[in-house]
């Protein structure tokens, strides 16, 4: 696994957390307890910050980044974020699906209990609300 210091900030981890050989963790960064970070994910906090909660699930290929001087990133906990999805200078609450190869991007808020469904994309500024199923 890459853990990288970016701009004087090192990503933190809790414990009982799971880092895939080639997952990248990159700046300002901190991590819950039992998150796991599977194959090729990159968590790219060298702009803004990422601060992921308890029990997330980052599955391969995901990239999660903020926006320079705009919208860092905030996800909650009990969060599946699908293989090769984008999340950008958002907001995600607990207990979230962002599916397969979808795309949430800035300034979106996704609320509690809801989910992302495969391949949708969030344009920019987005609120979904809490117990929602978003799609297209």
């Amino acid at each position: 696994m890459l853990i990288k210091n970016v701009r004087g900030f090192s990503p933190i981890y809790g414990s009982n957390c799971f880092f895939a050989e080639n997952a990248s963790l990159i700046g300002d960064v901190v991590l819950g307890d039992e998150v796991s970070v599977w194959y090729q994910a990159v968590i790219r906090g060298d702009v803004n910050a990422i601060r992921i909660g308890n029990r997330v699930n980052i599955q391969d290929g995901v990239v999660i980044h903020g926006t320079y001087e705009s919208a860092a990133i905030k996800i909650g906990n009990n969060v599946s974020v699908g293989h090769n999805a984008i999340v950008h200078g958002c907001t995600i609450h607990d207990n979230v699906l962002i599916g397969m190869g979808s795309i949430v991007m800035d300034h979106c808020v996704v609320g509690s209990n809801s989910i992302i469904a495969a391949g949708a994309v969030v344009p920019p500024n987005t609120v979904v609300p809490e117990g929602s199923v978003y799609a297209g």
